[in-house]
């Protein structure tokens, strides 16, 4: 994954009234922090963050903050935006290193077309994105799950999900990710085919069988008691 250059300007005042007069000059009040390094308080245009924020990558972005001359690698963290108009209020910068894994979240998409849909099942996403440590560099745009191995009743699960190399899932592998559901009404397939010796292994004969009795106590050719 390629750097984003994203220009930077500290920050020297703070406050709310600093603040809304920064959201009015287009820009947003932003802070840097990490890798032991003191926090700066900084500010960027709203406009180049949001353009990189719904790019394919958005948050895991690799972004070269542009700051007094210096290049600082960062991974955009805690975005607040307004509740109402959706503004942005803040963001957070993280500092990385390219040769240290950082922890990230990454979608779940689903290419492909499940077969037991075809018989009826509906297909159900339960789980959206993966909890992943990897190098930021490495860190996938999304994980693709094919589903088109999935019949009536069966489920993928995060332990089957392939990953690139480098990247480490830490989403609990026995969770949910997508299932071919089979809606009331709907026959789920069968394990076994029936036939006489189903009855025979439940423990009963079949009936029409040598052996087979009509009362308790009844045997071929001999008349019940009595």
């Amino acid at each position: 994954m390629s750097d984003v250059a994203l220009a930077a300007e500290p920050r020297t005042e703070t406050g709310s009234g600093p603040a809304g007069r920064l959201r009015r000059a287009g820009r947003v009040p932003a802070v840097v922090y990490g890798l032991d390094a003191p926090a700066r308080a900084v500010t960027v245009a709203r406009r180049d963050l949001e353009h990189i924020l719904h790019g394919a990558a958005g948050t895991n972005t690799l972004v070269s903050l542009e700051l007094d001359g210096e290049g600082i690698l960062t991974l955009i963290r805690q975005i607040q935006r307004h509740p109402a108009r959706g503004e942005l209020l803040h963001v957070d910068f993280v500092r990385v290193r390219r040769d240290v894994a950082v922890t990230a979240e990454v979608p779940v998409h689903l290419e492909g077309e499940a077969p037991g849909t075809r018989e009826g099942g509906l297909l159900e996403q339960a789980l959206f994105a993966l909890a992943i440590s990897a190098k930021p560099e490495v860190i996938p745009v999304a994980i693709t799950v094919d589903v088109t191995g999935l019949g009536l009743g069966d489920q993928c699960f995060v332990r089957d999900v392939p990953v690139p190399p480098g990247v480490e899932v830490l989403t609990d592998p026995d969770e949910l990710v997508v299932q071919v559901a089979v809606p009331r009404g709907v026959a789920a397939p069968e394990t076994a085919e029936a036939g006489p010796g189903a009855a025979e292994a439940a423990g009963e004969p079949a009936a029409g069988t040598p052996g087979a009795t009509t009362a308790e106590g009844d045997g071929p050719g001999e008349p019940a008691a009595g």
